[in-house]
């Protein structure tokens, strides 16, 4: 399998549609939009998420474990399909990194929304250590979720933190 993440192109639309593991790795076809593939995906994610976790937060956990627990297997059957590790296109792990954080975070309001979006994406862009060992070092569909689920913990504690000193 390839490791270049975005040499070769992400499938067209109207094939992940015809795949359920695809459509829901390409984040309902988020991933395709580019540039910047993750950054698309990390806001679907949000706005889908978003009426859930403000109608019932039992739900929304429910919601994040089940794609926590199912992501490695969509990932890795989104990886498998195009032949590339970790495509840019897949942005499953996205979502589910927008999903822990927003269920953690202090309070539910557009700019803990923001907050949570912002510090997101700096840390999976960004990837400081530990967070790019395990982007580097692990493979498969477990893989592809880690750098992201660390990502998340990283942007919750950070809100945390700021929401203690400023909030």
């Amino acid at each position: 399998m390839s490791n270049h993440k975005n040499k070769i192109p992400a499938p067209p639309f109207n094939q992940i549609v015809k795949d359920p593991a695809q459509f829901l790795g390409y984040g309902l076809g988020s991933g395709l939009i580019t540039p910047a593939p993750g950054t698309w995906g990390t806001l679907a994610g949000l706005i889908l998420f978003l009426p859930i976790l403000l109608w019932s937060e039992t739900a929304a956990w429910i919601v994040l474990l089940i794609g926590l627990f199912a992501g490695s297997w969509i990932c890795q059957k989104s990886a498998d399909a195009i032949g590339v590790h970790d495509h840019g296109g897949i942005v499953w792990d996205e979502f589910v990194g927008i999903w822990i954080v927003m269920v953690l975070l202090p309070e539910q309001s557009w700019l803990a929304w923001l907050a949570a979006f912002i510090a997101f994406r700096f840390f999976d862009i960004v990837k400081p250590w530990p967070i790019k060992w395990l982007d580097t070092h692990l493979e498969g569909g477990f893989g592809i979720m880690a750098d992201d689920v660390i990502a998340a913990i990283f942007a919750a504690v950070s809100i945390w933190l700021v929401y203690a000193l400023v909030w």
